[in-house]
């Protein structure tokens, strides 16, 4: 899922500058001083941030940043076409966390390590092993070569907007799903408020819930990207999510953008959502919110087979057609350097960090203690939870928006009973199959 967060939360995630930081980081000239190089990215709140420091990073170098900022779709569709012919028009580029297996596995981006290694490039001090491993593990290749460094980490956790109706209630934050269709039977309705929101992406909202029944999306990512929709366990679990939806969802909640979902927890309409961290702050931190004060934060849920939260990261990275990779590596290496992000974070508030030394910051860890619950914490052992296992490779195969789509489709005709789960998962199994096939890529024999 692309982290394009709605304005107010934007506005809600800027709330905890705390400490004030030096004018700027360093002041030695870099051997690429009077070099231009040019940047491109799709709109994250990250972006936003750090263009405010470019006049210290040219000040501190002498090197010139011109930086594109496109919508998600945009900037995706002209990158990937840039990349494919190694083009030098960009330096720098977002590599976005569901193109990395065909951009990183094409060979369309450099391979960082040449100057992690080098310490004539890099000190040691900006230390590459500090980004959490979850976080870092789809910008590398099958040989463990790095080609992108985290710029926005997301971590899907549970926040339920009013914690204290789960409370009267005698209950807990559930940990299991079982736990959580309990708290739902014993909440929903409760003083006006339904107990579930959602947005309509399903491909990323029931992956989680579809793992922990003992489904997969994909048979054997990237190996085998052969979709794996058409069986009795993925139709039970469609069931049970579009179950949650229909029986237990605030009203009009197939329709929902994210900012509506979002919206519906700030207004006390509705309790529980399972989302990226970035979305979950406004219920605290927002100056609309209306929940401040019940918002408690929990894991995701486990089920039957175990715990699969969402994990996703965007990362900077070096084009292969780049003529400039020097001076690039300069601007990723002071945009992402421990102090820079530390002042990001002290600043702006910002959530999604990705380096373990500012996640253990003292005023990372006083951002997110939100109604004294430790939420920095929660953040972390997801990231580290998401590196186990790979269970999110799937989401990183070249044809996974295609196959996406196909199950968007799907769990909105069961939600809606246009067709019964087993028959929806089937079509969206041939479905998918049948764009992948057209994309050039091979799958099992039926």
């Amino acid at each position: 899922m692309a982290n394009r967060l709605p304005r107010r939360a934007l506005l809600g995630a800027t709330a905890a500058g705390l400490l004030p930081a030096p004018a700027v980081i360093g002041q030695t000239k870099s051997p690429y001083a009077g070099t231009t190089i040019r940047g491109a990215a799709f709109a994250l709140p990250f972006h936003t941030y750090l263009r405010n420091y470019f006049p210290e990073f040219e000040e501190k170098t002498g090197i010139k940043i011109v930086f594109d900022v496109q919508a998600f779709p945009v900037y995706n569709q002209r990158m990937d076409l840039e990349l494919s012919t190694k083009g030098s028009t960009y330096d720098v580029c977002n590599v976005t966390f569901i193109y990395t297996s065909r951009w990183i596995g094409a060979g369309w981006m450099t391979d960082l390590d040449q100057f992690t290694t080098d310490a004539n490039a890099t000190p040691p001090d900006w230390d590459p092993a500090d980004f959490v491993s979850g976080a870092q593990l789809p910008m590398r290749d099958g040989k463990g070569h790095t080609y992108g460094y985290t710029i926005e980490a997301g971590a899907m956790i549970m926040a339920a907007a009013r914690g204290d109706l789960i409370e009267k209630a005698g209950l807990k934050m559930p940990t299991t799903m079982d736990e959580f269709i309990a708290v739902c039977d014993a909440t929903h309705n409760k003083e006006g408020v339904a107990a579930y929101t959602a947005d309509k992406l399903h491909h990323w909202n029931w992956m989680p819930y579809l793992m922990g029944h003992g489904g997969t999306v994909i048979k054997d990512p990237p190996r085998n990207i052969t979709p794996a929709l058409d069986n009795d366990v993925t139709a039970m679990s469609a069931q049970w999510y579009a179950d949650l939806m229909t029986k237990y969802g605030v009203p009009g909640l197939l329709s929902y953008t994210d900012d509506q979902a979002m919206q519906s927890q700030l207004a006390g309409r509705a309790n529980i959502r399972t989302q990226s961290l970035t979305w979950m702050l406004p219920l605290f931190k927002a100056a609309d919110s209306t929940v401040k004060n019940t918002v408690r934060y929990a894991m995701m849920p486990s089920g039957p087979k175990g715990l699969f939260p969402g994990v996703n990261s965007h990362a900077f990275g070096i084009p292969a057609g780049s003529r400039k990779k020097g001076a690039a590596w300069e601007f990723i290496k002071w945009a992402l350097s421990k102090e820079m992000l530390q002042r990001i974070v002290n600043e702006h508030g910002y959530p999604s960090i990705a380096r373990r030394s500012v996640i253990d910051s003292p005023v990372f860890k006083q951002a997110l203690m939100l109604n004294g619950q430790d939420v920095a914490g929660l953040f972390l052992q997801t990231l580290e939870h998401g590196a186990k296992g790979g269970y999110m490779k799937y989401r990183t195969i070249p044809v996974f928006p295609q196959v996406g789509d196909k199950i968007n489709r799907a769990i909105e005709a069961v939600a809606t009973k246009q067709l019964d789960a087993r028959s929806a998962m089937k079509q969206a199994q041939s479905q998918a199959i049948e764009d992948i096939k057209k994309a050039g890529f091979d799958v099992d024999p039926a």
